[in-house]
């Protein structure tokens, strides 16, 4: 059972075989679940997501105490992690230190794609491919859900910016009731 990161109890580490199961790495990576990789001989490990302290991998053959090691080294930083920076979980909650906010499933999808780019700029077509992964409904839908996903994580002290002319920020640790950056001082 998968528990929450914020929870005390273990969390399951899903093992996957690369490149096997790499649909599987993705879906898992996508939902932010913890995974370790059997890597085959002779192939070489997927390249590294961005940011992505949910993953580690093992080339086979690998004796199970050195499996067990890196399971607990990454439930261990799933629980270091999920402290410090706020996640989505498979249920569509976005958790942070400080609180938790239920997501409708675009716009889980929007401040997913935001998380694994913490402080970067997402581009809108980077967040319209994630929040619709069979087509945006339109120019105004992307518009209205960072308005409406703006109104419920402020609560939780994350802000969306707004990077003129190259798409959204998420800022981790910004004061809501600072001004976004000017054009000068974009990112």
């Amino acid at each position: 059972m998968q528990q929450s990161p914020n929870t005390v109890g273990q969390v399951d580490v899903a093992i996957v075989r690369w490149p096997v199961e790499a649909t599987e790495r993705d879906r898992l990576q996508s939902e932010a679940l913890p995974r370790l990789l059997l890597v085959e001989q002779g192939t070489p490990p997927p390249e590294p997501i961005d940011g992505d302290v949910l993953e580690d991998w093992v080339r086979l053959p690998a004796d199970d105490l050195e499996i067990e090691h890196r399971v607990r080294g990454l439930r261990a930083r799933l629980r270091v992690t999920s402290v410090e920076h706020p996640h989505i979980d498979a249920d569509g909650i976005l958790r942070t230190r400080d609180g938790w906010a239920a997501l409708p499933p675009v716009e889980a999808r929007l401040v997913g794609a935001m998380l694994r780019r913490p402080g970067a700029v997402v581009s809108r077509l980077a967040l319209a491919k994630a929040g619709w992964p069979e087509g945006a409904p339109g120019r105004n839908a992307l518009d209205v859900h960072v308005l409406r996903l703006r109104r419920r994580i402020e609560p939780l002290g994350l802000v969306i910016r707004t990077v003129r002319a190259r798409g959204y920020l998420l800022d981790l640790g910004a004061d809501p009731r600072q001004p976004a950056p000017t054009s000068a001082q974009e990112v």
